[in-house]
């Protein structure tokens, strides 16, 4: 079935004609793979990136194209500068005017620069970047990341989303773990997000929090085999076409890594700054710190280092076991000049009430574990909001292992 829909789709974009009126984009090589799940239908079409804003009408002609193929019922479709291999090189993108560079858009205020002023950092790159467009309503949005998977991440993302609103903090939650998402399962929400108005949809509500996931999309055992552009859009749409409403923070899990989504999400998002998460030991470590430095090239300030899994108190004895090592996240901090944040243990009733959709912030409020991560909530915030000018510790060379 999904064959059949995709072949109905890619017959109905042949008949949409090319960016200068000459071919059809499927013939000239510019629509990515199509992927097709549960009737929803996702793709991009490759444009130069200085046309990008004038391509918007062949963009949504694309749109209303598939929404009309028989056995289609959404249909997401985004502009890529990202080309296929062997496709024509894009003509070089024109200079933006000079106001429009400047624009701010209220995100990473209190971190002494201007995501509209920061120098370029690409090889072969000059001139300012371009400003990033903002979320209406939401006042910072700040990225958790790790440097590899399976640090629990996704926990401290959600315990610190938490921790955030116990502290009295209006937070939102997205989920831009593509291929992995874990928002759904932390805080025990499930369903289909519901349209408000256009392509605009309304977030689920977790414990509180408004959460957005790719996860509410598809079944939990779908696996996600998308491309760069693809995670994009989707990125994209969960984060500009959601009813977010007045957030003071917009709590991002970001993918472990430092692949091109991730460096993508950095440069095009106005990150008001980076929790990274890391265990204590040397490799992990190592990993963090690509995190880390992928964050400084891109010009986002990095809040600090959380270090998960510091330690094992024994539940019958009440002795404690360093399994991982113990206090090298501190140590790096020190050593890169960022804050460290603080250090969670490893414990039964964080992994248990995560796995619940119960996250211990929730679980037992009152509790020691619930502290940590209020307190981490608080170290973060107070990073965010660092009056302007202040004088922040030095940031460290950048050094690429």
């Amino acid at each position: 079935m999904s064959e059949a829909i995709k072949a109905a789709v890619l017959a109905r974009l042949g008949q949409i004609p090319g960016p200068d009126g000459r071919g059809d984009i499927v013939s000239l090589g510019l629509v990515s793979d199509v992927f097709v799940s549960d009737g929803r239908v996702a793709f991009s079409i490759t444009v130069p990136a200085d046309r990008a804003r004038e391509m918007e009408p062949l963009r949504q002609a694309a749109e209303t194209a598939v929404r009309s193929v028989a056995g289609v019922e959404k249909a997401m479709v985004a502009l890529t500068a990202e080309r296929k291999p062997g496709s024509p090189q894009p003509r070089p993108a024109a200079a933006a005017p000079a106001q429009a560079q400047g624009q701010s858009h209220g995100h990473g205020h209190g971190h002494g620069h201007s995501h509209g002023s920061a120098p370029a950092a690409g090889p072969g790159a000059a001139g300012p970047r371009p400003a990033k467009a903002g979320v209406p309503g939401v006042t910072h949005i700040i990225a958790v990341a790790s440097g590899k998977g399976g640090v629990g991440k996704s926990t401290t993302t959600a315990n610190i989303a938490l921790g955030m609103k116990a502290n009295g903090l209006r937070v939102g939650v997205l989920d831009a773990d593509i291929y992995g998402p874990s928002v759904p399962r932390l805080f025990g929400v499930s369903g289909r997000p519901e349209p408000v108005e256009g392509r605009i949809l309304k977030p689920l509500d977790g414990h509180g929090i408004k959460v957005m996931s790719i996860g509410f999309m598809v079944e939990e055992d779908t696996p996600m085999i998308w491309r760069g552009p693809m995670v994009m859009s989707a990125l994209t749409q969960m984060l500009r076409e959601v009813a977010w409403g007045e957030l003071d923070a917009l709590v991002v899990d970001m993918p472990p890594g430092t692949g091109d989504a991730q460096l993508t999400m950095a440069q095009q998002v106005p990150l008001s700054g980076a929790v990274i998460v890391s265990t204590p030991q040397d490799l992990a470590l190592i990993d963090a710190r690509k995190g880390l430095n992928m964050f400084r090239r891109v010009d986002v300030p990095v809040l600090g280092i959380v270090e998960n899994m510091s330690y094992f108190i024994a539940p019958d004895t009440g002795k404690r076991y360093d399994i991982f090592g113990h206090g090298g996240a501190r140590a790096e901090a020190d050593k890169l000049g960022i804050p460290f944040l603080g250090e969670v243990p490893l414990d039964m009733d964080i992994r248990i009430n995560s796995d619940a959709g119960t996250p211990i912030v929730v679980a037992d409020p009152a509790g020691a574990h619930a502290a940590v991560y209020r307190d981490i909530a608080a170290r973060v915030w107070a990073e965010v909001t660092r009056p302007l000018g202040e004088v922040r510790r030095a940031a460290p060379a950048i050094v690429f292992d």
